[in-house]
């Protein structure tokens, strides 16, 4: 399981079929090389995690499996500014693939790619602009956000003595804040009120963090096909990742590890690492962290369940189903371990 198919509520995959066709039309453009290029990352697919907790947010506040344009054009814009952020990481990571298709910088070079990636979230901003001034700007703040969490991330590339502050700072950047803003837009485009859409804002925000943890730790105890890359690809890029710290200051091992990172990595160091990390506690550590966040996304959700649409047993359904995705996701990972 995945976190996008955990948000799967009753009827919403009619209403990501939707969303899919408006990218289409949100990526062509009158130059067919910057269409082709912008779309690539649209055409090689993905989970469309973002839109679905767009769609799921509004369904829980009463809008049904059949959305209004309106929550359709908010699942694309978030899911747009997404992929324009996805198409500069592939280019300050010097990535070669994603989602299974060379990337766009690999394929038509780090210049075509950074356009393509700020033509995205041009096409994001006018989508959102249409929406209304309060999505507008939430999205410009997010992407905002969004460059404060990568630059985190690469100041402290490499650095053995990062601290979780910095790392819980960075992925409150990168991944909750656009987690956190696909739920409000998800309340505000259906109309919800400011209590309900408060709540889902916290909900996003809690369950992005579960999600990052969880992904991190997979990426220290997944195999490689599971993952589609080798395990501890987070370490040879030089992010070191909150099972990394926290196996980091564990005496003895600490010094080990610190001896082996703190630069690139070729694959027997990157094994030799991993197997430290592994060796302690920190794993465990790190998923009962990621826990404390599902439980503050379960938490979350109190509000909608006592609003006038938490009565109806469909809005009740899809708020159990919401609440208990990061626990289920940690509840799989922990099976694997």
């Amino acid at each position: 399981m995945n976190a996008a198919e955990a948000l799967r509520l009753p009827g919403i995959e009619l209403a990501l079929e939707k969303v899919e066709a408006s990218l289409a039309r949100a990526t062509a453009g009158e130059d067919p090389f910057l269409a082709e290029v912008a779309s690539h990352l649209v055409n090689a697919g993905g989970k469309r995690l973002r839109p679905a907790l767009v769609l799921a947010a509004a369904q829980v506040c009463g809008s049904g499996p059949d959305p209004s344009e309106g929550v359709i054009e908010g699942a694309v814009a978030v899911e747009l500014v997404h992929l324009g952020s996805l198409y500069h990481d592939d280019v300050m990571d010097e990535a070669t693939s994603r989602r299974g298709v060379m990337s766009a910088n690999a394929k038509w070079g780090n210049l075509v790619a950074i356009l393509a990636g700020d033509f995205l979230l041009a096409r994001a901003s006018e989508i959102a602009a249409s929406l209304g001034t309060e999505v507008a700007a939430l999205l410009a703040r997010t992407i905002g956000k969004l460059c404060e969490g990568e630059v985190g991330q690469m100041r402290f590339a490499f650095d053995v003595t990062r601290s979780e502050e910095s790392y819980v700072a960075s992925i409150a950047g990168k991944t909750a804040s656009l987690m956190a803003t696909a739920s409000r837009v998800g309340g505000v485009t259906f109309g919800a009120g400011p209590v309900e859409v408060e709540a889902l804002t916290d909900y996003g925000f809690s369950l992005g963090m579960t999600f990052q943890i969880w992904d991190d730790v997979k990426d220290l105890i997944s195999t490689e096909d599971e993952l589609g890359k080798p395990a501890g690809h987070d370490m040879v890029e030089g992010t070191y990742t909150l099972p990394v710290l926290r196996a980091l200051s564990v005496p003895g091992v600490g010094d080990d590890l610190r001896a082996i990172l703190g630069g690139p990595l070729d694959t027997v160091s990157r094994d030799k690492a991993r197997d430290l990390v592994l060796s302690t506690s920190a794993i465990d550590s790190s998923i009962d962290t990621a826990r404390e966040w599902a439980a503050r996304a379960e938490a979350a959700l109190e509000p909608l369940r006592d609003s006038p649409a938490g009565e109806a047993d469909t809005v009740r359904d899809g708020l159990e189903l919401l609440s208990g995705v990061g626990h289920r996701l940690l509840d799989e990972l922990t099976a694997s371990l």
